[in-house]
């Protein structure tokens, strides 16, 4: 691996002892020929998750992990990730599996083919999602309700799987949970935006850090905040539009 690698990718991760092992080969596979390094942010984990991100990274030189001794929340994780990353393009999923690697180049091919270097944010928009029927009504409702209020043109912003420049992200304010309000948070910078659809699948092990209820209590302020931080910079915000060979297949997803 070379000082700097032109990818990171970044996995938070709390608690996910069972997912994470077969995740970082799993990411390994998908970004096979490419100069990568993977970075695990552990969130304070209860479980051996810290240990075993010792273990594998004895193995896998491209693996680098931070702990967090206590849990201080995906977003910051992240943020954490990126500060920590060598790359100019970070890649990003869940830790819990549901989010599958071999998509990340479908992300990061935009990017890649980026000539004008104005496109920001490629944001994954989840189809067949296999979470539970709650889970996803939920989500549709909190999609509706952020689209309707930002106006961002993004179906799915709470999606994991994202691809982005380093350096546009560093220029976003930071707030707690901005991860479900990157797309919003990248438009209102002036960077460009685009949606690509990927697949989705149950969960390895372990158990949502989220209820549904708990969702809707953080993200109603959270959301509130979001407009009136793009609102306060006076920037006319261009909405995200999905690829155009991909437009008919993001139809068929369930936000």
């Amino acid at each position: 691996m070379t000082a700097r690698p032109s990818i990171t990718v970044v996995i938070p991760a709390r608690d996910e002892v069972v997912a994470i092992a077969p995740l970082v080969d799993e990411v390994a596979a998908a970004l096979t020929g490419k100069d990568y390094e993977i970075i695990v942010i552990d969130d304070g984990s209860q479980d051996g998750t810290d240990r075993l991100l010792h273990t594998l990274s004895l193995r896998n030189p491209r693996l680098r992990h931070h702990r967090q001794l206590q849990s201080r929340g995906q977003s910051t994780a992240v943020r954490t990730g990126v500060r920590l990353a060598r790359a100019p393009l970070i890649a990003t999923l869940d830790g819990d599996g549901q989010n599958p690697p071999d998509q990340i180049p479908l992300l990061l091919a935009p990017l890649e083919a980026d000539v004008s270097g104005r496109l920001g944010l490629v944001q994954g928009q989840r189809v067949g999602r296999q979470d539970t029927r709650a889970k996803k009504w939920a989500s549709r409702f909190a999609n509706g309700l952020r689209g309707w209020l930002l106006r961002d043109g993004v179906r799915d912003s709470g999606c994991g799987l994202k691809a982005f420049r380093r350096d546009a992200y560093l220029e976003l304010p930071f707030f707690d949970h901005i991860h479900r309000f990157m797309p919003a948070m990248m438009l209102r910078e002036g960077w460009q935006v685009e949606t690509v659809p990927v697949t989705h699948r149950a969960r390895h092990g372990g158990r949502s850090k989220y209820s549904n209820l708990a969702r809707a209590l953080v993200g109603i302020p959270d959301l509130l905040g979001a407009a009136w931080l793009i609102r306060r910079s006076g920037r006319p915000v261009e909405v995200a539009e999905p690829r155009p060979e991909i437009a008919a297949v993001t139809k068929e997803s369930h936000g």
